[in-house]
């Protein structure tokens, strides 16, 4: 039997520690082919180039684990385009999973995060996908303890799939004293970045911003993606691209003239 064809990309490069994680797990349940971005692209959102062009090179970032890798001037959204569309245009991959990301993807950080948007995008594109994150920062941030999760999660979807138009937003705990206690399939908290703005002077006496601030957390439910990160749970929320509010639709109907 064929072993399952796994695509891996990211946001903080190819050269980022988290991805040779990545990549040395799916190694382990299937066949793996690397898109990624050729530098760091965080924060991008589900953000494409359009006005600019687009380069696809070989890698050798990943030449000593034996891996097919390509690496990419684009965003995390273009590399599972041109993945799909270009590089594997003859094969379906059976899994895309993007990671493992240096920082939290929970919560409203979703909608920010590229490492999430390579597996939205991939979900748009009918394939089954999984975007995962490691809340530490840091580049030396130690991903040890996620390897037995991430292969237990990339062999259940292979198995048993994953909902059409759906991604998984798998969050890690940074490690700790203590072991993970488990899984939780969660929701997205209720929460949001509250922005500052701190103004500073450049060499040339022009004005400039450097954005900061702090992550507000209004949610107090226990089935949620912050709480089982709080309390050294992985949590597992499925994301839908469909963004209609349809609880509004019937309020507007009703309410408002047109």
């Amino acid at each position: 039997m064929a072993k399952p064809l796994i695509l891996v990309s990211n946001d903080d490069g190819i050269t980022a520690p988290g991805i040779r994680t990545l990549v040395r797990v799916a190694m382990r349940v299937g066949e793996v082919v690397v898109v990624a971005p050729d530098g760091p692209q965080s924060g991008m959102g589900h953000a494409i180039t359009i006005g600019n062009t687009l380069r696809l090179d070989k890698s050798i970032a990943l030449e000593d684990l034996g891996v097919e890798a390509y690496e990419c001037s684009g965003t995390p959204a273009d590399c599972v385009k041109l993945a799909k569309h270009h590089v594997l245009r003859e094969r379906t991959p059976d899994l895309v999973v993007s990671g493992i990301n240096h920082g939290s993807n929970s919560s409203i950080s979703v909608l920010y995060s590229g490492t999430m948007s390579a597996a939205i995008e991939a979900a748009i594109e009918g394939l089954p996908a999984i975007g995962f994150s490691l809340c530490d920062y840091g580049h030396e941030a130690d991903f040890s303890h996620t390897e037995e999760f991430v292969e237990k999660i990339i062999r259940q979807a292979v198995e048993h799939g994953i909902p059409d138009n759906t991604a998984l937003n798998v969050n890690f705990p940074k490690k700790g004293d203590e072991p993970i206690k488990g899984i939780k399939v969660c929701r997205q908290a209720h929460a949001k970045w509250q922005e500052e703005f701190d103004e500073r002077l450049d060499p040339h006496n022009r004005k400039y911003f450097w954005m900061t601030g702090s992550f507000v957390n209004f949610d107090k439910g226990e089935d949620t993606d912050e709480w089982a990160l709080v309390n050294n749970y992985i949590s597992v929320v499925p994301c839908q691209f469909d963004m209609t509010a349809h609880h509004a639709i019937g309020m507007i109907n009703e309410n408002w003239e047109f």
